[in-house]
């Protein structure tokens, strides 16, 4: 059995433990509502972005967009995978990690070609140790993520479909359900699937000034950008509730853990108070 002075400093490090874990609980606890704000404040434009284009996919155009076309042939595919900047939050980025991987290692068997852009510094250092192509990257954030640090990752995924180098994208985040739950989720990106609100074509069309080309290419773009922009707030959300329950978790098991060792501490003090009075009665019977 360990010595007194031992379990004591053992105790004393899991107090300080304790004392991190709870200050990151809080300060997820505190930085949750701020993000649940944002993420629903942008949810509106991005529903209604996508009805838009879902009524634009559905008509009857003159003109079809290069991300309405879909390539038979697939030789390439991209991924966007967001991520956290940082640690602590329980299995939120291996849970995601894992479903990307599983889905890449299928078009892997079927030799396509596979390369990613991280949101992220964890997706970033991950697929960097993996046998991945990375065409781009952006991280720190920040609290506050703003569309103009994301325009240009996703600019460069935009131009490889466009040129034809890219035949499917595909969105890799965490989907913000509540504070206990968060789901990874993989949207197909590119080309745009057709939207489940419409269930048949219909012949009217949109009236485009001054041209169809340059109308619906600037929506398409900035549809894209509204999605990726959503994806990065649901997973900020989803961090901070991952990180606050993880936290609470931790901090729980050290509490645990403290009464543990102060049990130990106890009975080893216990012991040798013990043997003391043994020594002594011992040595006075000798005498």
């Amino acid at each position: 059995m360990a010595g007194g002075r031992e379990i004591k400093t053992k105790i004393k490090s899991v107090q300080n433990t304790r004392k991190v874990t709870r200050a990151l609980e809080m300060v997820s606890a505190s930085k949750i509502r701020k993000a649940q704000e944002s993420m629903k404040a942008s949810r509106p434009y991005a529903r209604l972005m996508t009805q838009i284009i879902g009524h634009i996919a559905k008509a009857n155009a003159e003109y079809t967009h290069p991300f309405m076309v879909k390539h038979e042939e697939v030789k390439r595919v991209s991924y966007i995978i967001i991520s956290s900047d940082r640690g602590l939050c329980g299995g939120l980025n291996s849970q995601m990690f894992r479903r990307v991987l599983a889905d890449m290692k299928a078009w892997k068997d079927k030799g396509v070609d596979i390369n990613v852009v991280c949101v992220g510094q964890k997706a970033a250092t991950f697929f960097r140790r993996i046998n991945v192509t990375m065409t781009g990257h952006v991280t720190h954030l920040g609290e506050k993520p703003k569309l103009e640090q994301l325009i240009g990752v996703v600019k460069v995924v935009l131009d490889n479909f466009s040129a034809g180098e890219t035949q499917r994208v595909f969105l890799c985040y965490n989907d913000f359900i509540n504070t206990m739950t968060q789901k990874p989720c993989q949207d197909m990106l590119l080309p745009l699937p057709p939207s489940e609100s419409l269930d048949a074509k219909h012949s009217w069309d949109y009236i485009y000034e001054p041209s169809p080309e340059v109308v619906l290419d600037h929506v398409m773009t900035r549809y894209i950008e509204s999605l990726v922009y959503q994806a990065v707030l649901e997973n900020l959300a989803s961090e901070h509730a991952a990180r606050m329950v993880a936290m609470k978790s931790a901090s729980d098991n050290a509490n645990k853990l403290i009464d543990t060792l102060n049990l130990i501490y106890n009975k080893a003090r216990q012991a040798a108070i013990t043997q003391e009075i043994s020594e002594i009665v011992g040595g006075a019977a000798a005498v």
